[in-house]
């Protein structure tokens, strides 16, 4: 493998030519020893300026593809588990399957009454909602922010007397005897996430995430909304795909 030099007579700028072939290169495993080329060998490889491979480098960094490491310099930013688009999973269950142990610190864990919720579960507005939050952490590590609101039942009340430490919620809905999603839809966006949410993921002012808006549903019948802040520098998702298929498969791994 070998770096594809810019097209000077391209619209592209030099910049944007040269993060695309680093990219085909990342894709290509040609950078899985994870030692990256450093600035000048890049402006040899590339025959452009430091100021072009920087700004290159400089986007990679911010869309959390490389990282710059103290004594290290660039280095290749792995993602530790990846998720498969297109199926119902559980972050618990994506997280251990990758060999890793996924554990939680509550941080709300209520009955409440939410109106905008009680929306999206097409309830009244003044219905009753179990409601809990946590720092989901793999390997001891912040990883997400979770925050699920199921309609609160004689059964999901019981949910206040979980020991969250190393469990899911839908395990915990199905020892309960509770209604647990099936089917449902899910919405993923990029965001620079909040200040509180940074702190607790412990991410800088930059650093990127990924905002997720899940609707769980069982037997067509609205059961679960969730919205998940997760790193994006630990976390990845992936669609297999076809001509007329869709994704069918979960792929989480571990490094």
């Amino acid at each position: 493998m070998s770096a594809q030099r810019p097209d000077r007579s391209s619209p592209l700028p030099l910049w944007a030519q040269v993060e695309a072939d680093l990219r085909r290169r990342l894709d290509e495993g040609e950078f899985d020893s994870g030692r990256f080329p450093t600035d000048l060998e890049l402006v040899t490889d590339y025959d452009v300026s430091r100021h072009t491979v920087r700004e290159a480098i400089r986007h990679l960094n911010q869309a959390g593809v490389l990282k710059r490491e103290r004594g290290k310099g660039t280095v290749v930013n792995k993602s530790e588990f990846e998720q498969s688009l297109g199926t119902l999973y559980s972050l618990f269950q994506s997280v251990e399957s990758g060999g890793v142990e996924q554990t939680s610190d509550v941080l709300e864990l209520e009955v409440v009454v939410d109106p905008s919720v009680a929306a999206r579960l097409e309830l009244d507005a003044d219905v009753e909602l179990v409601h809990l939050s946590r720092v989901r952490n793999a390997g001891g590590e912040p990883l997400a922010v979770d925050r699920s609101w199921v309609p609160a039942t004689a059964k999901t009340k019981k949910l206040l007397k979980v020991d969250w430490t190393h469990t899911a919620l839908y395990d915990e809905l199905r020892r309960l005897g509770a209604p647990v999603p099936n089917q449902g839809w899910e919405r993923l966006t990029p965001v620079i996430p909040s200040a509180d949410d940074r702190k607790k993921l412990g991410l800088g002012k930059i650093d990127a995430a990924f905002h997720l808006d899940r609707l769980g549903m069982a037997d067509g019948t609205p059961v679960e909304w969730r919205t998940t802040v997760i790193r994006g520098d630990r976390y990845r998702f992936v669609a297999d795909w076809s001509s007329g298929g869709a994704t069918t498969s979960l792929r989480p791994v571990a490094r």
